[in-house]
């Protein structure tokens, strides 16, 4: 092995050094694969559906109503939820119907349950507006979805958001 081949070796070597840390950081850091678990999503989202989500996307802006999130839960759990309030507004949910800053909200992606309960009572929000920071997140399987709409979950701060769904990978037929 002459002095060509040993450079030439090392610059392969540092090349694919490289592309392995860049990958390792757009996995850690930018991207992630998230598997829906439950019903709680349905019908948009089922049970075993792998999602990619983007870990950077609300370090660079915060959240918007209708998308779809991941969110820390506990520790150690992760739901995906869908993003209905936001901060300063004032949620009200009279007759079926969910209501913000006073405007019925159109929400044709939900799944209607006939014995959907949309109580806010157990959120202890003051006048009803949703705090500086925090968001209500809700599934779209109303009838069975554990949501902020419970104490044991209640509002999310902005810092629990893992990242924003960008779209199912698997099962490749959706």
């Amino acid at each position: 092995m002459d002095l060509r081949d040993v450079k030439e070796f090392l610059k392969d070597t540092a090349k694919y050094i490289a592309i392995a840390v860049a990958v390792l950081l757009l996995i850690t850091y930018v991207i992630s694969l998230q598997q829906v678990v439950g019903d709680s999503m349905n019908p948009n989202y089922q049970d075993g559906d792998i999602l990619l989500l983007s870990k950077i996307h609300y370090h660079l802006r915060k959240p918007k109503r209708f998308e779809v999130v991941a969110i820390k839960y506990q520790n150690t759990k992760y739901f995906i939820k869908r993003v209905i309030g936001l901060p300063g507004e004032k949620v009200q949910y009279q007759d079926g119907i969910l209501y913000i800053n006073g405007e019925a909200l159109d929400e044709n992606f939900k799944k209607m349950d006939e014995t959907e309960d949309f109580s806010l009572s157990d959120l202890d929000i003051e006048n009803e507006v949703i705090p500086e920071g925090y968001y209500l997140v809700v599934g779209d399987n109303r009838g069975n979805s554990l949501d902020s709409r419970f104490k044991e979950v209640g509002l999310i701060h902005e810092s629990e958001f893992i990242g924003k769904v960008l779209f199912r990978i698997w099962p490749l037929r959706k």
